[in-house]
């Protein structure tokens, strides 16, 4: 039943009589989950993109290509970027789901803009251009530093590349590099739980079985490719929103579209290369581009002086001066995007590196859509806070769970309350103040369903 704006009255009113979290708690408490979820730069110091004198675009288009590159030969750099005019509502996950992107990457390549509740009316950009990884191109090669996946299909007359964002270990469990291959898939695999997997959620007081079978409770989505390193996997996820983060116990995660087309186009053997390559040197057009993404801790220096020798190198060759002021820029603000730093040629010029704009889209591919209100329902206050970018921003994070768990804000006088829900029965709103509890150390009080009358 949908609930008429005199039962909306009603049950918000319902809603303002739950006692109220302590606010200082709660909004420290979200302050921590934001660090600790994302790990994700809210505000930068550092100059915002925006300002860079190659950002302007060119034209605008409706659409732009997002997965499938052709790869010109002697060339290493595919993709466009863009920019977008974003919309109420608009959440930057959503913006990067629809565009191909990770969270990682439409963050750093927007410093300063807001992750979960941007301004409607700014222009961000986004980062769909690429430089390949410095490796033989051929199968599946997944860089770690990017979080991105490059599936090169060669059929002698040209090169085409498929590319996905990926979520990839924590720092805890990483996700070990080497050549590998795949030997087997499955379509709605069952999900075999390690043990160690299994203690962990136990000490939260989450006990999985032995067993999870296909379904939206199972973390592997609808699609598995196995890999030859036993217990490491390239497969779906019910969990989009870790798309481009240190998120996974060691496994590759991919959006639930784009594991459907890796698996239908990768045979059993396809060989795997997963690589950590946070700095890219390649070229088109005759024009050298660096890209630069934050490294792993232990990695940054030795990666960095690899490709400072490259450097020097085509210096050398060149017998040109490069601007190293601006190739340390580009390494200290690593943003991901591929940035022109040289001429290979005379003339060559740099339009290639600039932006087109893109118009936004009707609708964005995957967001969450909230269910409308219902009066005879079970609800959950999450949590009651004093500002309201805080309350939206904690509403689009429990939007974004996997599975999702719809959320909104509801203002009262002089705070916020995050209101999750509609839910059908009393033990659906259990199952959701456990997941807030687990995923989110958000301690959720139960709403029992409205009585009209």
């Amino acid at each position: 039943m949908v609930i008429s704006p005199r039962s909306e009255r009603c049950l918000v009113s319902s809603m303002y009589r739950i006692v109220a979290l302590p606010h200082a708690a709660t909004r420290l408490r979200l302050i921590a989950l934001c660090i600790f979820l994302f790990s994700l730069p809210g505000c930068a110091a550092m100059k915002n993109v925006h300002e860079s004198s190659w950002f302007a675009p060119l034209y605008s288009e409706k659409e732009i290509e997002r997965n499938r590159f052709p790869v010109a030969r002697g060339e290493d750099v595919i993709g466009r970027l863009a920019v977008i005019r974003l919309e109420k509502g608009d959440t930057l996950p959503d913006i990067a789901r629809h565009f191909g992107l990770g969270i990682n990457a439409i963050s750093a390549a927007n410093p300063g803009v807001d992750i979960w509740v941007p301004e409607a009316g700014e222009r961000i950009m986004l980062p769909l251009s690429f430089i390949l990884p410095d490796t033989p191109r051929k199968g599946i090669v997944i860089n770690l530093a990017n979080k991105r996946l490059f599936q090169f299909n060669d059929n002698s007359k040209s090169l085409v590349v498929l590319t996905y964002p990926v979520g990839v270990g924590t720092k805890e469990r990483p996700t070990p590099t080497g050549p590998m291959r795949v030997v087997r898939k499955a379509a709605r695999p069952t999900w075999h739980v390690p043990a160690s997997i299994a203690e962990d959620h136990r000490k939260k007081g989450d006990i999985l079985p032995a067993e999870v079978l296909p379904g939206p409770e199972n973390p592997l989505g609808e699609y598995a490719l196995y890999l030859s390193k036993s217990g490491y996997l390239i497969h779906g996820t019910n969990k989009p929103a870790s798309i481009g983060l240190n998120a996974s116990n060691g496994c590759l995660r991919l959006y639930p579209e784009n594991v459907k087309m890796l698996f239908n186009d990768t045979p059993v053997t396809t060989p795997v290369l997963i690589v950590n390559q946070p700095y890219l040197i390649g070229q088109r057009n005759g024009i050298l581009y660096l890209e630069a993404h934050t490294p792993l801790e232990e990695s940054g220096a030795l990666e960095l002086e690899k490709v400072y020798a490259k450097l020097r190198a085509i210096e050398k060759k060149s017998a040109t001066s490069l601007d190293w002021h601006k190739v340390k820029e580009v390494q200290a603000e690593a943003r991901g995007i591929p940035v022109p730093i040289f001429e290979l040629r005379q003339g060559s010029g740099t339009e290639a590196a600039k932006a087109i704009e893109i118009e936004h889209p009707d609708n964005l591919y995957g967001r969450p859509e909230l269910p409308a209100l219902k009066l005879d329902a079970w609800y959950v206050l999450a949590a009651d806070l004093r500002d309201e970018i805080d309350a939206q921003r904690l509403a689009a994070i429990i939007n974004h769970q996997g599975p999702p768990i719809p959320a909104r804000v509801f203002p009262k006088s002089n705070s916020y309350r995050v209101i999750a829900g509609p839910f059908d029965d009393v033990k659906e709103a259990k199952e959701a103040v456990k997941r807030l509890k687990i995923d989110l150390e958000i301690d959720g009080i139960l709403i029992e369903p409205v009585k009209e009358g």
